[in-house]
Order: structure tokens, then C-alpha cells, then sequence
């Protein structure tokens, strides 16, 4: 599960892509949930971790304001399809190209 979630965090930032962060997230955590539930429990670790630590650069850098929270929101949700098994491509950007 963890190799899952560094894999579509490296394609992430190799895409660059606007708007795809949700995509890369949700792809991450259902790819860890089809390996099981150890997958999950790993992607579900790794998620709440990074939640935290993303809170804490929020509060750093827009004073807590809801700018940054409302990302983080709207991550968390995609993080949780993801590992419902429901399709991540729900998040896929139209012009994301076709490698990822």
C-alpha cells in the first residue's frame, strides 16, 4: 500500500498537471485498498498522517484560513473513494495526458 501511494505521489509531481491532485489521491488510495486490508490500513495511516502534516503547513503559511482547508478537505474526501474501491478516474481531469 505504501508503494502505492509514493507511486501516484511521484506521478503527481512528474504530471504537474492543474487540478489533478485529487485524481493522483484517490488513484494512490484505491490502488493500496486492492491489495487488501492491509493495503487500506496502510493508505489510511499514510492519509491521516498527511492530513496533519498539510494542517500544520496551513496554519503556517495561510494562518489557518480557509483557503488551505478547504484542500485539504476535498483531498480527504478523494483519499476515501479511493479506498471505498469506487473509481478514481471520478477525479481524472479531461486533459490529464493518458500516461498517468
Amino acid at each position: 500500500g505504501t508503494a502505492d501511494l509514493c507511486r501516484a505521489y511521484w506521478d503527481m509531481k512528474v504530471a504537474n498537471h492543474q487540478n489533478s491532485e485529487r485524481y493522483f489521491h484517490a488513484r494512490g488510495n484505491y490502488d493500496a485498498a486492492q491489495r487488501g486490508p492491509g493495503g487500506i490500513w496502510a493508505a489510511k495511516m499514510i492519509s491521516t498522517a498527511g492530513k496533519y502534516f498539510r494542517g500544520l503547513l496551513n496554519q503556517y503559511y495561510y494562518g489557518g484560513g480557509h483557503r488551505g482547508w478547504e484542500n485539504i478537505q476535498a483531498n480527504q474526501k478523494a483519499e476515501e473513494w479511493g479506498r471505498s474501491g469506487k473509481d478514481p478516474k471520478h477525479f481524472r481531469p479531461s486533459d490529464l495526458p493518458e500516461k498517468f
